[in-house]
């Protein structure tokens, strides 16, 4: 089966997850075509190649129109019925659902209030909606069926965020990563974003090292900041199980 592996080295955020799908060989105009079906408007997609530390990736950057950076806010509900309301494949609309789920669950918890009454601000809404959207049909639009990681490198020290300054991971973050095999080696800053921890958690059935695999794509996601590691996301996608066995000893 065709399997993706996202390598965790420097954490994980939604635009470091399109850039390593971009890298690796996903079209950016497919990209583009797939979060046009979701219908919503006053955004662009920019890709550009980037270095990190003399590594090579690429840096896909979601751009809201600069009218539309106002005060409103969306719940669940409404993100649920943009993207059923989409023509997007069934099997994206349902993860991409299960995702933004996830997120509200994590943020009810932590604020101790209920799923419906969590909002996301405008501008962070749909960049996350573009991200969660955009990474789970990139995923599908390369025909990966089986997602594996690493173990999730969270970061440490603080991060400000409108809630003012939050502990790293970011509390949304730590709900998220319940039960999933995580670490800190000293870098300071937030690596994990509550984003790449939704997205990474949700479509993932298995972490740990690198599974036997013919690796036939390799791509590097950018992130924005510059820790003291390259703030990279790395993806390594090919054939797993018996058919990667089989081409190997052919």
């Amino acid at each position: 089966m065709k399997t993706a592996y996202f390598d965790c080295f420097a954490g994980a955020s939604g635009d470091m997850l399109l850039g390593a799908l971009v890298d690796a060989g996903l079209d950016i105009e497919i990209l583009r075509e797939e979060i046009g079906k979701l219908n919503i408007s006053h955004y662009n997609l920019e890709a550009k190649r980037i270095r990190k530390q003399g590594i090579g990736g690429t840096q896909v950057a979601v751009i809201i129109d600069e009218e539309h950076h106002g005060h409103e806010h969306r719940h669940l509900a409404d993100i649920e019925s943009i993207i059923h309301a989409s023509g997007l494949d069934p099997r994206v609309k349902q993860k991409s659902v299960h995702i933004f789920k996830r997120l509200a669950e994590a943020e009810a918890k932590v604020h101790r209030t209920s799923i419906d009454k969590v909002h996301f601000h405008e501008v962070g809404a749909m960049d996350a909606i573009i991200d969660v959207v955009g990474a789970t049909a990139g995923i599908h639009a390369l025909g990966v069926t089986k997602v594996c990681c690493s173990p999730l490198h969270v970061g440490s020290g603080t991060v400000h965020c409108a809630h003012g300054v939050l502990p790293v991971p970011a509390p949304a973050t730590a709900e998220l990563i319940k039960g999933v095999p995580v670490y800190s080696n000293g870098v300071m800053g937030e690596l994990l974003t509550p984003t790449g921890a939704a997205v990474l958690t949700t479509l993932s059935s298995e972490y740990g090292p690198m599974p036997a695999m013919r690796v036939e794509q390799i791509g590097y996601g950018s992130g924005t900041s510059d820790p003291s590691v390259p703030n990279l996301l790395r993806v390594f996608i090919g054939e797993n199980g018996s058919r990667a066995t089989a081409s190997v000893s052919e």
